[in-house]
């Protein structure tokens, strides 16, 4: 049996209700880059990861299955401009963790979708 070893992850899956909303609250409200569409697909950079938007397979599920956490320098910053673009807060900035070189906040909102999605900044 040869070694095996996981590559970086390099593509996620979110399933959404409504691609065209969720295709422009993605590009539109987050600001991601959108690298190309496909009948019934939208793809996104995420610092090279791509987010991959689809109406999934089979029956479709409940929001919730997949949190993203989006790393920000500046958290209340970033927060109030999503707020300013009504995006729906689920909860706001808050201390998560006090770490020995920094602290680690972290928001919640959700998406078009209503998946929810996390933004998190470690202070220093």
């Amino acid at each position: 049996m040869s070694d095996f070893k996981l590559g970086p992850v390099r593509q996620i899956a979110l399933s959404v209700r409504d691609l065209p909303r969720a295709t422009a609250f993605y590009r539109d409200s987050l600001g991601l880059p959108l690298l190309f569409e496909v009948p019934g697909l939208a793809f996104f950079n995420l610092h090279g990861i791509r987010l991959m938007l689809s109406p999934g397979e089979g029956q479709p599920k409940e929001p919730h299955g997949t949190v993203l956490y989006y790393q920000t320098a500046d958290l209340p910053a970033a927060f109030a401009v999503l707020q300013e673009r009504g995006v729906k807060t689920v909860r706001e900035p808050h201390l998560i963790a006090k770490m020995p070189d920094h602290e680690l906040w972290m928001a919640f909102l959700e998406d078009s979708e209503g998946n929810l999605f996390g933004m998190m900044s470690e202070v220093r």
